[in-house]
């Protein structure tokens, strides 16, 4: 037997009545219908008559074998009250300006109030699939497509007797393809569902298969090791009955997963431009949520953050009912602002359409801020954190260390360490062996809920000398985290930099020699960031940086050389390890880091000798967490440049030129701080060897 979608009602027959009320209620019915119409609006894109428009579910009907046990005229009294009720509906979607109302334009992936810098365009759809539209003209007449729709339902409801039909045209008809329209349409205009009554095979299933009663958001924090995975990632966890009952049965959930469908076989650089670009489509996976978890905690070693949202039932069924409609669509995926984190904003904002999440991030959608934006707008309603599997072993790895230090133990007892450190050896996991069961670990909560975190765009000035010149800098950076930054709410040790700019002011004096220029750019900044993974911690990753970017070197080759704006790409491979005293009973590591690099890097720019430079050297440091507000970075660079060789006498092919820079950073609040940054440069065949600066810092 099959089955009916909750939002269609069981069943529906027509009154009988008597031959001789039949024509004048009928030709009463007509006039009625034409009247009507004749002062409604009516899309100029769709063309009717005062009969029902042929839409393909009519054109369905008619190449079917009609029912020769019903009378003629009870065939045309059927098709008289839909045209009547169509008559009625589309007075009333006039009224109500139904065409231009948030929700149903939102269905149709229209962005009326969104502004990023794709640059959507207002009335027209994002959707360009004519599978996705009643109309022909759909896609940029959201007018056309109401009246599209209701012109479907209105044969829908001429029809409703006629079971063979129902049969044969059961997955392609109007409500079953497009359930959430339907659902609005009949909710918003007061449309009786037992007028609408049909099978849908496949929408039933997948339904079923979902079992949809909950849904909440899924964090996996940031992880460098996985450059797409930088930014973090957000999905929709989908709880079925059983699960919301008993949250630990994970294998009752399912998981959608708003992604890009990428090409593997595209080198890594290819991949990231198309996916900037919308060059690759979007990809909508439905899997089983304890899989996907285990992924995130066991493969990428990533803590878990798990927020339920509040919805009412009635807006989690709407909300899969337009995933049905959305799943199979090739949108363009633009990673910055259509993404995984993204799509789940614009699915809240179909069921409220009050909120206008998706707008309040024009420019950028990061997963944390949208974990943000939806507990400021209150639609979080419980929180649990989910620890990764490394971070367990890390809370064992320092509950032995703790134990050896009571006991007198100060050396490491090393095998025992490597063994709590293997993955292979000690399989302790937040899920159980079988992947099913979300077990509850007796460890502290990290202090990384990015609810927690400080605004990831910045803005600051600063108050700086160089040399025996005063400046004012002023900087901007969209996102994201550098290792000054309050740590609160990001990974331990997260660095990170992404699209930053800053611009520098010079009080120069004319009559001295060398002077700068009074206004410079002193950096722009593509991507800058360091992964940690420090050797004696549970974490498996390694030691890496990388940068992208514009900034302004001394030219060590020549006697008394300025500054120079130069292209610089460069990468470092090295260790790491963190010492001192982490938060007890949790799977932190040690808060104190030190590191060293093997460094290598190339730049180019007009101003230098040759026009480029490439060096290799090594870059050793610490990070020292004073206390909560105030944190220290003391770091030194060796690196050895190579020019070429050169006819001028004067100038070197090849040197030495060490840099030694420190950091400090207080933090006000959670969106304010003051960092000094000092360097020198031992060189003395530059014009200013230091450079101390004094900031001021606005996160926002």
């Amino acid at each position: 037997m099959s089955l009916k979608p909750n939002f269609l009602s069981v069943d529906c027959t027509l009154t009988t009545m008597s031959q001789r009320a039949r024509l004048p209620l009928a030709i009463a019915g007509l006039l009625l219908s034409a009247q009507t119409q004749a002062f409604l609006p009516t899309p100029s894109s769709l063309v009717t008559t005062e009969a029902l428009a042929p839409t393909p579910q009519a054109a369905a009907i008619a190449n079917n074998t009609p029912n020769n046990d019903a009378p003629e005229d009870t065939q045309g009294l059927e098709k008289s009250n839909a045209e009547q009720l169509l008559a009625k509906w589309r007075e009333q979607a006039a009224t109500q300006n139904l065409a231009q109302h948030t929700t149903w334009r939102r269905l149709l992936y229209f962005f009326d109030d969104q502004k990023n810098l794709i640059g959507k365009k207002k009335n027209t759809s994002m959707v360009d699939e004519a599978d996705f539209f009643l109309s022909e003209n759909g896609q940029h007449d959201s007018a056309a497509e109401l009246d599209a729709l209701l012109v479907a339902l209105a044969n829908e409801v001429a029809t409703t007797n006629n079971r063979t039909v129902k049969k044969n045209t059961a997955n392609n008809s109007v409500l079953c393809r497009f359930p959430a329209r339907v659902q609005w349409l009949t909710d918003t205009l007061n449309i009786d569902k037992a007028t609408l009554q049909v099978d849908c095979p496949e929408l039933n299933e997948w339904m079923q298969k979902i079992a949809p009663e909950q849904l909440s958001i899924m964090f996996a924090q940031e992880y460098l090791d996985n450059p797409l995975s930088a930014f973090a990632h957000t999905l929709l966890r989908i709880d079925s009955k059983s699960s919301v009952a008993d949250p630990s049965q994970i294998h009752h959930a399912v998981a959608l997963n708003y992604t890009v469908g990428g090409n593997p076989k595209d080198n890594f650089v290819v991949y990231a431009i198309k996916s900037m670009t919308g060059g690759y489509d979007n990809l909508i996976e439905i899997d089983p949520y304890p899989a996907r978890l285990a992924k995130y905690l066991q493969e990428d070693e990533r803590d878990a953050w798990t927020y339920q949202l509040d919805l009412t039932p009635a807006e989690v069924q709407q909300i899969m009912l337009h995933v049905w409609e959305t799943k199979d669509l090739k949108l363009p995926y633009y990673f910055t602002t259509d993404n995984c984190a993204s799509e789940i904003l614009r699915l809240i904002d179909v069921v409220r359409p009050q909120q206008h999440l998706l707008s309040q991030l024009p420019y950028a959608v990061i997963p944390s801020d949208v974990v943000q934006l939806l507990d400021d707008e209150g639609l979080l309603a419980s929180t649990n954190y989910t620890p990764a599997d490394s971070t367990l072993r890390q809370a064992q790895l320092n509950k032995v260390k703790e134990q050896r230090e009571q006991f007198g133990y100060h050396n490491s007892a090393k095998q025992t360490i490597n063994e709590i450190k293997s993955a292979q050896l000690n399989a302790v996991s937040s899920m159980s062996a079988d992947g099913q069961t979300l077990l509850q670990p007796n460890i502290a909560v990290s202090d990384n809920n990015p609810i927690d975190r400080h605004p990831l765009q910045l803005a600051h000035m600063g108050l700086g000398q160089r040399g025996d010149n005063n400046y004012i800098d002023l900087g901007l950076r969209a996102g994201y985290h550098d290792i000054l930054d309050r740590p609160s709410g990001f990974p331990q040790f997260f660095d990170l930099e992404g699209a930053s700019a800053t611009l520098r002011l010079y009080d120069t004096d004319n009559d001295k020699a060398n002077q700068p220029n009074s206004v410079v750019l002193q950096n722009v900044t593509l991507i800058r960031g360091r992964s940690f993974n420090p050797v004696n911690s549970a974490k498996k990753g390694k030691t890496w940086g990388a940068s992208i970017e514009a900034t302004r070197v001394n030219d060590g080759s020549q006697q008394d050389g300025r500054d120079h704006l130069v292209g610089s790409l460069g990468y470092e491979s090295g260790w790491s390890w963190a010492f001192g005293t982490p938060r007890t009973g949790t799977g932190e590591m040690p808060p104190q880091l030190c590191y060293t690099f093997l460094s290598g890097t190339a730049q180019a720019g007009r101003g230098i000798n040759k026009g480029f430079r490439v060096g290799a050297g090594v870059n050793a440091g610490c990070r020292y967490q004073i206390n909560n507000q105030l944190r220290a970075q003391a770091e030194l660079q060796l690196p050895y440049w190579y020019h070429g060789s050169s006819d001028e006498s004067n100038a070197r092919g090849h040197y030495w030129q060490p840099i030694s820079t420190l950091g400090l950073q207080y933090d006000i609040d959670k969106k304010q701080a003051l960092r000094i940054n000092a360097n020198y440069e031992w060189q003395d065949r530059v014009d200013a060897n230091e450079d101390i600066q004094l900031s001021y810092r606005r996160y926002f």
